[in-house]
C-alpha cells in the first residue's frame, strides 16, 4: 500500500518567501490505533491470549517509563530505543543554573535498523493539491528511500519519482 502523502499548495506566512505559494508535503495519518486493537491483532498473529499480551504490554510500558525517568536509554522490543531529553538555556555563571532554564522536555526515539529498513522499503504515494483543494498530480516513489531517524529536515523531494499528471 505505501505511505500516503499530501502535497498542498500553501501561501507562506513567514520567511524569505513570505506571501509566495509553495507545495508543502505532509504524511497522512489514517487514524490512531487504540491499544485494544493492537493487542487484539497481536493476539491473532501470535496465538497468545489477549489477557497475557495486555499484561505484558502494560509491564513493558511501566518498565520503560521507570528506567527512562532514571536516565536510561531503554530498548523497546522490536522497535528501537527510547530516552528522555530536554532543551535548556545556557548561562555563564553557575549561580544562575536552575530548573527554570529548561524550556522543553521531550521523548527521543531511535528506531531499530529493522524498522528503518521497513520504512526505506515502503513506497510513497504523493497526491498534489492546488490552493483550492483540487488534485493536480499524483506521484509514486521509486527513490532509494533514504531514512532520517533523527527528525531532520527530510529530503529535497527530487529524484526517482514517477509522475502521473492529472487533467
Amino acid at each position: 500500500m505505501g505511505i500516503k502523502v499530501k502535497a498542498r499548495q500553501t501561501k507562506l506566512a513567514v520567511g524569505p518567501s513570505k506571501g509566495e505559494y509553495r507545495f508543502i508535503m505532509q504524511a497522512e495519518i489514517y487514524s490512531t490505533l487504540k491499544q485494544e486493537k493492537v493487542i487484539s491483532e497481536a493476539s491473532i498473529r501470535s496465538g497468545i491470549p489477549k489477557g497475557s499480551l495486555n499484561a505484558s504490554w502494560q509491564a513493558i510500558g511501566d518498565v520503560v517509563k521507570a528506567w527512562a525517568t532514571e536516565g536510561h536509554s531503554v530498548a523497546v522490543p522490536g522497535l528501537g530505543t527510547m530516552r528522555f531529553g530536554l532543551q535548556a538555556g545556557a548561562v555563564t555563571k553557575v549561580e544562575d543554573v536552575s530548573a527554570g532554564l529548561i524550556t522543553t522536555r521531550k521523548v527521543i526515539f531511535t528506531p531499530s535498523t529493522n524498522i528503518k529498513q521497513e520504512l526505506k522499503d515502503t513506497s510513497v504515494n504523493i497526491t498534489c493539491y492546488d490552493k483550492d483543494g483540487k488534485v493536480i498530480k499524483q506521484v509514486t516513489s521509486a527513490d532509494p528511500g533514504d531514512v532520517d531517524d533523527g527528525g531532520g529536515s527530510g529530503g529535497s523531494g527530487e529524484g526517482g519519482l514517477e509522475e502521473d499528471p492529472l487533467g
